[in-house]
């Protein structure tokens, strides 16, 4: 008898009931292990930030991100065995949902295992829109269903400031390290507290009790350990000061106190869409991502699930609000402001900060990529270190809209330029697969509106952008300012991945020079190119800047349009150095005598 046939007689003989038992417990155990291996995985940055691991922190960063579809293949399997030619039988798969919600009704992540759970009924029925029955549309739980709910602050306070930030620097309860770890913590200590106090204004203040409430775990990522919460004053209402302790650890120094970051701003910087995930003990995510809200109450939730490693279920919290903005709301679909893709149809729902980005049938000349490329670099950036310069893209297959909600032309653009991936649905269009980004103001639009002073902060940090994709190892490929966007705080970050490659992977060549008149005035070039050549030279020959973010531009990084300045990136990368790209400004580093 054949798997097949096994698998079909087992399922045969047993009731709806026991069945979907079975399932459940199979589910349950699947979340069990992967919820298992990604603790163990964060709590492993812990000891690869005291061993200057940054190789096995990055290994560990990626193999996290790659456990939740590997468990789901193997859980997909299993379920197919079990349930042979009834696996679509939807009266067990609703019973199997609710057995699984009893087995998680006690679970402090509960809200990650329903996502878990509609990841597989996806898989299994590829459903378009949402389905209430088989999934977990809206959670099952009107407030957090654990008995003992977790308190993730740590509280200090009845000491002087510089006390209490030693205290809480010290407290390996906490995500701390022992004195011993630090090398001049007296000092960084010292000029932190003037930092805070500095930030608290009012001189009739001055001199009240201060108190700090800490999250009471380290996040981690790349070379750094930060320490978040907020400084509250006595008789201070509302959120208090926001901040964060920014910890370096250096094998000559110990660990030092790098930077102190403060308000909202900082905070929702240091936990941009634009950078990779923290690594961070959360035995209770509600919790801890509501403990964060409080200090950045404008992120979404699905913002700060993203930020912490849940990224799966950050999409459902993400169409949760969609659903809910949508409900709320009566604007209509239209196209992305912009110049519009070769590669990409981009639209937008005015009233909600996010565009949706479909992969066209046909590619505009002169683009020879195809649909696989586009995909594989998506696939690159969500896996590499984003570095606050690249827009991270969510997936989502099956989206179901109402027709209604979209513009004609834009309805007609999909239909005519993504025909493949849209098609019309009695009232409904539906949606194969989609990228959804955070929606952004084009650079080249924002240098036409911009003044001069404006024009010129974004040209210096668009050459900052550059910069730092480099020293993450990556090439944007087209540099035109069409392609990179300004976010609600200023900072210039890059979106389009058509041409996105690794900058090992280029060959920055110097420009030849002509060797006569008619060489010179060529339309074409008169010398060799290979496919991965780059002549840096040319790139200003490319921008069009007004003439303030030109002048910017070239006084603080001339040096793009040179080849010795790549190359020397190429070397430092291909010997092994990973240059640091720190994720606020130096304003805010500590002056010490390091």
């Amino acid at each position: 008898m054949t798997r097949a046939e096994t698998a079909s007689s087992a399922s045969a003989a047993l009731t709806n009931s026991r069945l979907a038992a079975l399932c459940a417990e199979a589910a349950q155990h699947a979340f069990a292990k992967y919820q298992r291996r990604f603790d163990e995985i964060t709590r492993r940055a812990r000891a690869r930030f005291l061993a200057l691991d940054l190789k096995g922190s990055y290994a560990d960063a990626a193999e996290r991100l790659h456990l939740y579809g590997n468990v789901l293949d193997s859980l997909t399997t299993q379920i197919t065995d079990l349930m042979g030619p009834r696996l679509r039988e939807r009266n067990v798969w609703t019973a199997i949902k609710a057995v699984y919600s009893s087995f998680i009704a006690q679970s402090r992540a509960w809200e990650i295992s329903e996502s878990f759970f509609n990841s597989l009924t996806r898989r299994v029925f590829a459903t378009e829109g949402v389905d209430q029955g088989i999934e977990f549309v809206d959670s099952d739980f009107d407030a957090p269903p654990t008995s003992s709910p977790l308190d993730v602050r740590r509280i200090y306070s009845g000491a002087a400031l510089p006390e209490l930030i030693s205290a809480a620097l010290t407290d390996p309860e906490a995500g701390g390290f022992a004195a011993e770890c630090w090398n001049e913590l007296g000092v960084e200590v010292r000029l932190a507290a003037k930092r805070v106090e500095a930030e608290f204004s009012g001189a009739a203040r001055r001199g009240s009790k201060v108190r700090l409430e800490m999250i009471n775990s380290a996040f981690y990522r790349g070379r750094g350990a930060y320490l978040v919460g907020r400084a509250i004053r006595d008789g201070d209402d509302g959120v208090g000061l926001p901040l964060a302790f920014c910890l370096r650890h250096e094998r000559e120094r110990g660990i030092m106190l790098d930077a102190v970051l403060f308000g909202e701003v900082d905070l929702s910087i240091l936990f941009s869409y634009t950078r990779a995930y923290f690594r961070v003990n959360a035995d209770c995510p509600h919790a801890l991502v509501h403990s964060l809200r409080q200090l950045m109450p404008r992120k979404r939730l699905a913002d700060l699930y993203n930020a912490i490693g849940f990224n799966r279920h950050a999409k459902t919290e993400f169409y949760r609000d969609f659903v809910a903005q949508l409900g709320a709301s009566a604007d209509r679909f239209k196209t992305a402001e912009g110049t519009p893709g070769m590669v990409m149809l981009v639209f937008t729902l005015p009233s909600y900060d996010v565009v949706f980005k479909l992969i066209k049938d046909r590619f505009d000349p002169p683009k020879d990529t195809t649909p696989n490329e586009v995909m594989r670099r998506y696939k690159l950036v969500f896996e590499h270190d984003r570095a606050g310069r690249l827009v991270e893209a969510h997936e989502f297959e099956h989206l179901r809209i109402q027709r209604d909600r979209f513009e004609p032309a834009l309805l007609e653009d999909l239909l005519r330029a993504a025909g493949k991936t849209v098609r019309l649905e009695g009232d409904d269009v539906v949606i194969a697969y989609a990228y959804v980004e955070r929606r952004i103001r084009p650079l080249n639009i924002f240098f036409a509106e911009a003044d001069a002073a404006q024009s010129a902060a974004a040209a210096r940090d668009y050459g900052q952008a550059i910069k730092d994709l480099a020293a993450s190892n990556i090439f944007p490929g087209d540099l035109l300012t069409k392609n990179f966007g300004v976010t609600r705080r200023g900072r210039v970050v890059f979106y389009d991945y058509d041409e996105l490659c690794f900058l090992t992977d280029c060959n920055f060549r110097d420009l030849p020079q002509a060797s006569s008149y008619e060489e010179e005035i060529s339309a074409e070039p008169w010398f060799s190119v290979r496919e991965n050549d780059v002549f840096p030279e040319e790139f200003p020959n490319f921008l069009r800047l007004p003439e303030p973010a030109r002048a910017a531009l070239l006084e603080q990084h001339a040096d793009l349009f040179h080849p010795d300045f790549w190359r020397s990136v190429q070397r430092k990368l291909r010997e092994g150095e990973i240059p640091e790209v720190f994720p606020y400004p130096p304003e805010r580093r500590l002056v010490t005598t390091h």
